[in-house]
């Protein structure tokens, strides 16, 4: 682009760019502890918990005795990664490492919000997400996840092998990147994506398993996981305790959670719930008609949510999770997810209140910890349930409205697929 023209889209592009850096400084000096955020150090996970690892995976085997350590096993390289900058200590190297995937995502969002049928929204609510969240994005490895995650979405219209390449690495880093396969296209791009995702995944897990003994440990430590104090479900708890209960709210497993009566009901029934939730995807999969170049990203982020929401762990890194998706999600104009979208950015900045700054609030389960938390939790369910009406209303109510596409609507050469086929110009 020259001329005019260019001079005048780079002046449109310095505003976002000027505001990414001036946050970013801001994130990083809380980070750093320059700026000191009230609460818990949101940092210590980095500089022990990760640095332990980092020592025992150096040693050649994964952290089996550490019930910690509750993540697939190719969570190893995240976890090894600052090695890569063996000029830096562990802490600051990881956060350098983090900076450096926050500005990969900024980047995929801006050059794509850039494109014809595209929306510079998603680099804006990513822009704005990241530090709403506060040093939390940076001392947690899911932001790693989320750069694989938002670089495998927006390939998908174009390469879905590179979407299940990347899926299925995803997948093998952190489970829930596996979801960003539930709305490809039915038809030939399923197919082309899906034995990519599990060929990947199956040699990226094989790969772990040659390399160091000790791969799926993780599965024993998150399958003996409770109701963490921050979810769905521990807000019956913080409601009973004022009412007579007698449970506590203790470190188990690596996360505060609630021990006592009834605790085993509560997380069962989050895992029920997880499983209609599923359960829905599958009906709206089958359903599902119209599939436009935003059908993909919609569907992962309803899907991430549902896993989020009906979890028996909620933490505040993911939060990372959803704004992630739904900044691509908003990266489309055909996309409607900005509701949900703007929901869960409202709930990313409550997030930083509920943990760190309130959260001995949160453990004690007082009147302020109660309703930060119940707002928090409130907006997520809002968001949820906003965007499977979406969703639904867009890929299977509305599915045989014949919809006329406006050039802005989409790049040239995309399609709207339906039950019978391509719809033509």
């Amino acid at each position: 682009m020259t001329g005019a023209a260019g001079k005048d889209s780079w002046i449109h592009l310095r505003l976002p760019l000027l505001l990414w850096g001036l946050t970013r400084i801001v994130v990083l000096l809380c980070a750093f502890k320059v700026v000191v955020v009230p609460g818990p150090d949101v940092t210590r996970e980095v500089g022990e918990i990760y640095r332990g690892w980092f020592e025992v995976l150096r040693s050649g085997t994964y952290p089996l005795d550490d019930a910690t350590w509750q993540y697939p096993p190719a969570a190893a390289f995240a976890v090894l990664a600052p090695a890569l900058l063996p000029f830096l200590g562990y802490t600051a190297a990881f956060f350098l490492l983090a900076f450096l995937c926050d500005a990969f995502v900024f980047g995929l969002l801006v050059r794509t919000g850039r494109r014809p049928g595209r929306s510079m929204r998603g680099a804006w609510l990513w822009l704005a997400a990241v530090p709403l969240l506060g040093p939390t994005a940076y001392a947690r490895y899911d932001i790693m996840v989320a750069a694989v995650a938002v670089a495998a979405l927006l390939a998908a219209v174009r390469s879905p092998r590179t979407l299940g390449v990347l899926a299925g690495f995803g997948a093998v880093l952190k489970v829930w990147p596996a979801l960003l396969l539930v709305g490809t296209p039915k038809g030939r791009v399923t197919w082309r994506s899906w034995p990519v995702a599990a060929g990947a995944g199956a040699a990226v897990l094989l790969w772990c398993a040659v390399w160091m003994p000790g791969s799926l440990a993780f599965l024993s430590y998150q399958s003996e996981r409770g109701t963490e104090v921050e979810s769905m479900g521990a807000m019956v708890f913080h409601v009973a305790r004022n009412l007579g209960w007698d449970g506590v709210a203790r470190m188990n497993y690596g996360s505060m959670e609630f021990i006592g009566p009834y605790v085993p009901w509560v997380s069962a029934a989050a895992m029920g719930t997880t499983v209609l939730a599923f359960g829905w995807l599958a009906l709206w999969r089958f359903r599902a008609r119209r599939f436009v170049s935003s059908t993909t990203a919609d569907a992962a982020f309803v899907a991430v949510l549902l896993f989020t929401v009906t979890s028996r762990v909620i933490s505040p890194q993911y939060m990372i999770w959803l704004f992630g998706l739904a900044a691509v999600c908003l990266a489309y104009r055909s996309s409607r997810m900005r509701r949900p979208a703007h929901l869960v950015l409202w709930a990313t900045a409550v997030t930083q209140f509920e943990f760190p700054v309130w959260f001995w609030h949160v453990t004690e389960s007082d009147p302020l910890g109660i309703a930060v938390l119940f707002l928090r939790n409130g907006l997520l369910v809002a968001a949820a349930l906003s965007a499977c009406r979406i969703l639904w209303r867009h890929t299977v109510t509305e599915a045989g409205v014949v919809r006329i596409a406006v050039p802005a609507d989409r790049p040239e050469g995309e399609r709207i697929l339906t039950g019978s086929g391509p719809s033509r110009r």
